[in-house]
């Protein structure tokens, strides 16, 4: 009884043999791993979501400017809200990215003033790969955090050079009115 119920291989239809002959030829056995690109930085990057044109959920993350000096507007992306993830710490965030992909980065730049005093700015549009997009967002693992107490030192030794500024003489009126 048992082997009445077993298949024979000329119960399976042809076209379900030429279907797992072509499968095989067609998927290669290793399946190569896509490389990406972990990024990870301060949620104060990360703007307030919005809908774009076409309807999706996007939100605007921020770029700091490599030189702290440099005031000029930081450049920013735009990408899913979805893609990005909080760490386990709470304060920041992170997304991964393909790393052969590219992203575009916008950059206001001040171009002038129209005669009526309004500054007028232009959007400086560029492809940047991602592994350069990585370097850029993660700018503040490269500060110089040598002797932090010697520092400190210096701090100290300047605020007794300054003068202290002096304080209102309290009365015993103040705060009493009705």
């Amino acid at each position: 009884m048992a082997d009445e119920n077993a298949l024979m291989p000329g119960d399976i239809p042809d076209w379900v043999k030429e279907a797992e002959e072509q499968m095989k030829k067609e998927w290669p056995i290793d399946l190569e791993e896509k490389k990406e690109v972990t990024i990870k930085f301060g949620k104060g990057l990360v703007g307030e979501p919005f809908t774009s044109k076409g309807g999706h959920q996007l939100v605007e993350v921020k770029i700091p400017n490599l030189d702290p000096a440099d005031k000029t507007p930081w450049a920013s992306f735009v990408i899913s809200p979805k893609m990005i993830h909080d760490n386990k710490f709470g304060k920041g965030v992170w997304m991964k990215l393909p790393e052969d992909g590219t992203t575009k980065v916008s950059k206001p730049i001040f171009i002038g003033t129209k005669p009526d005093g309004k500054n007028v700015w232009e959007r400086d549009v560029r492809d940047v790969p991602n592994t350069e997009l990585k370097t850029m967002m993660e700018t503040y693992k490269n500060k110089d955090r040598s002797s932090v107490l010697g520092a400190l030192e210096n701090k100290k030794k300047e605020a007794e050079k300054a003068p202290k500024p002096s304080k209102p003489a309290k009365s015993k009126d103040a705060g009493m009115e009705k």
